[in-house]
């Protein structure tokens, strides 16, 4: 049920007369219908009317309720339930007056082909609903990437893609280096093969001590059997394991759990995770929720761990640094999402008391470099309004740049700043298609036109100014671009690279101006522009990297219809590769077992009609 009453001046006292004493979620609305607050109760009409009566408000505080001309109220069944719907509601509004967590992306696993006769180690992110298993989440994608690195050292278990291992005709460096056991060519059979998976799952699951005793015990069998160098490997294997648990193992504990951490000076606030699965420390993370006014720790607490945790697995407990108010509740909702119970502690002792404390130094740490960062860019900010003439500071930029290899695989990149810096979540990539290779004013008009479509529709927030990475030529594109799509109002920028093309003596040229804007070199709103462009240059080149990489591993034999991966593979032994296979006719094609004419016909016809 939902009820709203708008006025001029809002009636708060009409408005609680009829209101209900029921729990639920409200939302408070201002005279633009923006949501600027969202609330939950355990009763509906206590919690609004606090709002309005509280004498002892911060500035900030009255400065919202002034704004209030309509609060819309959602009734549930229970007070879990409003949580619950409170945190979806913050998640899709980003309430300016609430405490919200920007934390956009999903969280890191890795993923194990287990249906596979030889399974894979990846990383992955999304969702998990293929086969196989999922072991996560890792804090970051270094976190993860850094795990399949030792796990490859140990365990030799391939990581390539499906598509390169089924179109390798030999073994790749990774084997010649001792990374992999050469699969993809038939040098390890299934049952050796799933040895090295099984004991990869095995250090996963945290049982590495189960582990090491399996180890030791084939490390001795092969001993006895004389068979030296495949105990020397197992001697090593173990020798690399108790190394690894020795960094990763956290003394006393088995199970999942988070350690969450939190610091605070004045309206700035860091709330630092330590992440513990399966009794091993994987990875560690700041966060920096955004909050207009101050709040104690057990409110950016209770603001974070709904906002983190629903939406993720959640971990069997969490050891707080801080009390929070009504943790029955958390526990319960908590418990609810996860089908077992959650456990919420604060009070601490002996070891794990201990690690809390390095966590809440982590926390301290992070907010000094954080508030240092941000005194940088503010007067990095205040340098570049100077030198563009602006009112204020600008409080939301965009750059874009374009990548590619001789017209090829072109990327485009957009990255986004606001007042805090680099607002990685809004960072976008666009694969530009269609254009003649080399063509970097069709590329950045279609990365533009595919942007701003979407700023226009109101999907996403319009930016104050627009950097882009290249001369006249380029802003004049990007003017006619937005002047196209309505949205000629927002200010462009051109950076141009210098005669001797060295950072710090770019040209800048403003859209409908041809003079340029006379910067000094070490000028902070200079520096904050290249620090802008450069992060637009490297999001690019590492979206352009990866789409090549992706295309260099794609065969050609994979584009044609009825021809699997056995069959691929088989073609490939019995030619030796590739270019024999284009130069051969249907007969020598048809020979093969399992391809018949036809399909040989359509292996011929995708190579010559290429002009192989």
């Amino acid at each position: 049920m939902s009820t709203a009453l708008t006025a001029t001046a809002f009636d708060i006292r009409a408005f609680l007369a009829t209101l209900t004493g029921a729990p639920g979620v409200y939302k408070m609305l201002d005279g633009n219908g923006e949501v600027i607050y969202v609330g939950k109760a355990k009763n509906l009409k206590k919690r609004v009317a606090s709002h309005f009566a509280q004498r002892d408000n911060s500035p900030k505080q009255n400065a919202m309720v002034a704004r209030v001309q309509a609060i819309e109220v959602t009734v549930t069944r229970t007070e879990g339930e409003a949580l619950l719907l409170e945190n979806q509601l913050i998640k899709r509004h980003k309430p300016r007056y609430n405490i919200n967590l920007r934390d956009d992306k999903s969280y890191p696993y890795i993923y194990v082909s287990t249906h596979q006769e030889f399974p894979r180690l990846a990383f992955h992110r999304g969702s998990r609903a293929r086969p196989g298993r999922f072991f996560g989440p890792f804090p970051s994608a270094a976190a993860v990437r850094d795990s399949l690195k030792t796990l490859q050292k140990i365990f030799p278990v391939r990581q390539c893609e499906d598509s390169y291992f089924a179109n390798r005709t030999r073994p790749c460096l990774q084997y010649q280096i001792e990374r992999c056991t050469g699969p993809c060519v038939e040098l390890i059979g299934p049952e050796a093969y799933g040895e090295d998976v099984a004991n990869t799952l095995l250090f996963l699951e945290g049982r590495g001590e189960a582990l090491i005793d399996r180890l030791a015990q084939r490390m001795e069998q092969a001993a006895l059997r004389l068979e030296f160098e495949k105990a020397a490997r197992y001697r090593d294997q173990i020798a690399n394991l108790r190394t690894v648990l020795a960094k990763q193992l956290v003394s006393g504990e088995q199970g999942d759990l988070d350690m969450i951490a939190c610091a605070i000076k004045g309206n700035i606030a860091c709330v630092h995770v330590v992440f513990i699965r399966h009794g091993q420390q994987i990875g560690d993370r700041s966060f920096f929720p955004r909050m207009q006014d101050e709040h104690d720790a057990a409110a950016i607490l209770e603001a974070f761990i709904p906002q983190f945790y629903l939406d993720k697995e959640i971990p069997r407990e969490l050891l707080l640094s801080h009390g929070i108010r009504d943790h029955a509740l958390f526990e319960a909702v908590l418990g609810q999402q996860a089908k077992r119970g959650v456990k919420i502690s604060w009070r601490l002792r002996g070891e794990r008391a201990k690690r809390l404390e390095l966590a809440q130094a982590n926390a301290d740490y992070a907010l000094n470099a954080k508030l240092a960062s941000q005194q940088t860019i503010a007067e990095r900010l205040q340098s570049l309004t100077e030198m563009l003439g602006l009112d204020e500071p600008p409080s939301r930029m965009e750059c874009f740049d374009i990548s590619h290899t001789q017209g090829d695989q072109t990327v485009a990149s957009c990255v986004v700043f606001d007042r805090n810096g680099p607002l990685k979540s809004a960072y976008r990539r666009f694969n530009i298609e269609g254009i003649t290779g080399g063509d970097d004013y069709a590329a950045m008009v279609q990365a533009l036109s595919r942007r701003y479509q979407r700023v226009r529709a109101g999907e996403i927030e319009a930016p104050d100014i627009l950097f882009i990475d290249g001369g006249k030529g380029q802003i004049h594109a990007a003017a006619q671009t937005l002047d196209e799509l309505g949205m000629g109002n927002i200010r462009i920028i051109g950076i141009a690279k210098g005669p001797d093309r060295k950072p710090g003596r770019e040209t800048l040229f403003k859209a409908g101006s041809s003079d340029p804007i006379v910067v000094e070199p070490n000028n902070p709103g200079s520096l904050l522009i290249q620090h802008i462009r450069d992060e637009a240059h490297r999001f690019a080149i590492t979206g352009h990297r990866q789409r090549r990489a992706k295309a260099a591993t794609q065969s050609p034999l994979q584009a044609i219809a009825g021809l699997g991966p056995k069959r691929r593979q088989q073609l490939l032994r019995q030619f030796g590769g590739l270019r024999q296979i284009s130069h051969a006719d249907v007969d020598a094609l048809s020979s093969v077992e399992g391809i018949n004419r036809q399909l040989a016909q359509r292996i011929y016809d995708m190579f010559h009609d290429h002009g192989a």
